[in-house]
């Protein structure tokens, strides 16, 4: 597929803006391990290849396993992952799949037995940051392959 535009030229202040969220969740104090399952969960179900490509990247490049990036999209029968992670799994699949399914008491319950108000504002805002982006590269095909982890030494 062919690039439609490049968003980033076109409105540079709207890439800002939504760099700006990004640069927040990240100073969030949630964990950066558990912030890359919850970019690839929602970039799945998006299906955004760009938001993919770079996450899987970014993290084994911060050591995540290769096993537990290939059983993400089956994280429900997985046994690799922690109670927290499954809540922010379950979290964020129920947000990017809001608009045809409602976010549920137990899904919400399950959300606070693992994290505080603080936390959850916290990572809802970055699937609202991954959501955004997904839908940007989608909309606009933004080319796949390219990009390198700044968590990669040169020659590695």
């Amino acid at each position: 597929m062919q690039q439609r535009l490049d968003y980033r030229k076109a409105s540079p202040d709207a890439f800002k803006a939504l760099l700006h969220v990004e640069h927040q969740v990240h100073r969030s104090g949630l964990e950066e391990p558990l912030l890359e399952l919850v970019k690839m969960r929602a970039s799945q179900l998006n299906g955004c290849a760009w938001c993919l490509d770079m996450h899987s990247k970014d993290a084994r490049a911060a050591g995540e396993s290769e096993q537990r990036l290939h059983l993400l999209a089956a994280w429900h029968d997985a046994p690799c992952y922690s109670a927290r992670e499954r809540a922010a799994l379950a979290w964020t699949e129920a947000l990017t799949l809001v608009a045809t399914h409602p976010v549920s008491d137990e899904i919400y319950a399950q959300a606070r037995q693992h994290f505080d108000e603080k936390a959850l504002v916290d990572l809802t805002l970055a699937i609202i940051a991954i959501n955004g982006w997904n839908r940007l590269n989608v909309a606009f095909r933004t080319a796949v392959g390219d990009y390198v982890s700044p968590h990669v030494e040169p020659g590695s």
